[in-house]
């Protein structure tokens, strides 16, 4: 059996290993020069940015990659897990240490509110029931039957899901600022937390089980350490290759065109590319089926980011290894992002100093930092060669404000990117950074499926397909290649 994997973020390394375990002749195609997709790794004057994800949670999917071959992980990269998982920063000033002891949480919450400290034990609870069904009994799963959707339906409601994250977090906490550092975690995957299914709740739980780790040498180092794997099992890797088209014969694949006119033969075709972007640019989809054509166009997007990478000659301790740092509006913000379509001064963002935790990530005595502020995306029409400067020196004056004293003085080394980078570099539609919004309407059965509802040998893995983005999700997906192919 002969497989193509377009693609080579997190979910398309774990589909291409998967494959090859089951004993698939597998070629992994990407377009740009170096592996990782939204993972891929930024070099400069002796700095090391990771360009995407950061927040390293549930490590053992990763692990489970190298046991495929009966190898160690530890033999290829060193994950780490950190003391405090998160700072959060208020406007006020006000800090809160967000971590895996929850003697420290329960304290920290009582000197807030006293009575939030039972909600918050109770929701934890109430979270560990949606992560048991969510993601222990469904991320892995393939939700391509109305009727295997149907079937989860009573137990999806006993879990309030037809509640928001922010909603199911208010009905156990009372303190505004504790419900927005407990329902921030939508974010971290594409969603509103105001309008995300309460299902992603189970996120809260997931991070309590496993911890929040860091791969030392940065999130680059397991995209190495697969790659090595990859190259090890005799997986045919083509750099600076891009697909152009998916050929089909009526509706069953049988190869990819790339954009230097060769062509490839092959039983299947995995995606690791954003569906819409296949369905629309990629493949020939003149779908006669109503309810794919209806799903296509009802869509939501999730938002954009604009990631400001920078390293300075001045080392800030004492900052965290991450560290969110929330505006003073917080749904009113998200109403600009998600429905307005606007730009707004007030901004929440998340900050990653991996030097934090990792030296080698910067040149002696120098600091590493990303800063990642959700804005709209590329629907709202933006022209972000004028906004990205702007936007750039907003960034920095609330930094210097709030936690990085004298910084534009101490920058050495910076640059950005905005949902245009996402949009035409990786293929994601409007720019997204996250595919689709993770909704109830747009999850599991739902979402775009991993098998396609379309072509007869095209799937999809990654963060636009079930069970959502994020590293967890991601790797998730190519799980459900088992069940399926």
């Amino acid at each position: 059996m002969n497989s193509i994997v377009i693609g080579s973020g997190f979910g398309g390394m774990a589909a291409a290993l998967r494959l090859k375990a089951k004993g698939h002749n597998v070629t992994l195609i990407e377009k740009h020069k170096d592996l990782g997709g939204r993972a891929r790794v930024f070099r400069k004057n002796g700095f090391t940015f990771d360009g995407g994800p950061t927040v390293i949670t549930a490590p053992y999917l990763i692990d489970e990659l190298f046991q495929l071959f009966n190898k160690n992980s530890k033999d290829y990269l060193e994950i780490r897990s950190l003391k405090t998982w998160y700072q959060f920063v208020f406007e006020d000033g006000f800090k809160f240490n967000y971590s895996g002891n929850e003697q420290e949480m329960i304290d920290q919450i009582k000197k807030i509110n006293e009575k939030d400290a039972e909600g918050y034990k109770n929701l934890v609870n109430f979270t560990k029931k949606i992560f048991d069904k969510g993601f222990t009994e469904l991320s892995d799963v393939p939700f391509d039957k109305p009727s295997f959707m149907l079937k989860q339906i009573p137990s999806l409601f006993n879990l309030k899901s037809y509640k928001s994250v922010y909603g199911l977090v208010s009905s156990y906490i009372e303190n505004e600022k504790l419900r927005r550092l407990l329902s921030m975690h939508p974010l971290l995957v594409g969603g509103n937390p105001f309008t995300t299914t309460s299902i992603y709740g189970l996120i809260l739980y997931l991070e309590k089980k496993w911890g929040i780790h860091y791969s030392m040498g940065g999130t680059g180092q397991i995209i190495n350490g697969m790659e090595k794997l990859m190259n090890e099992e005799h997986i045919k890797i083509l750099k600076g290759c891009e697909v152009n088209k998916i050929l089909s014969n009526k509706n069953k694949i049988t190869g990819v065109e790339l954009s230097n006119g060769d062509k490839i033969e092959t039983d299947n075709v995995i995606c690791n590319a954003d569906p819409p972007a296949v369905y629309s640019k990629l493949a020939n989809t003149n779908s006669s089926n109503s309810i794919f054509n209806w799903k296509m166009k009802r869509m939501e997007y999730s938002m954009g980011l604009f990631v400001y990478y920078f390293g300075t000659k001045k080392v800030y301790d004492g900052i965290e290894h991450h560290t969110i740092k929330f505006g003073d509006k917080y749904k009113e913000h998200l109403d600009d992002i998600f429905n307005n379509k606007k730009l707004n001064d007030d901004i929440s963002y998340y900050l990653h100093r991996p030097t934090a935790t990792d030296k080698s990530m910067a040149p002696d005595n120098h600091d590493c930092f990303y800063v990642l502020v959700p804005v709209p995306n590329n629907q709202s029409g933006i022209d972000w060669s004028i906004e990205g400067d702007k936007m750039k020196k907003l960034v920095i004056k609330k930094m210097e404000e709030s936690l990085l004293p004298n910084l534009s003085e101490n920058i050495v080394e910076d640059f950005y990117l905005t949902p245009d980078y996402f949009e035409k570099e990786l293929n994601t539609k409007y720019g997204s950074g996250f595919s689709i919004q993770p909704k109830f309407t747009q999850s599991a059965y739902f979402r775009f499926h991993n098998k396609s509802e379309v072509f007869d040998g095209l799937y999809f893995v990654g963060a636009g397909t079930h069970p959502g983005a994020g590293v967890p999700g991601v790797l998730s997906s190519a799980k459900v290649l088992d069940k399926i192919l």
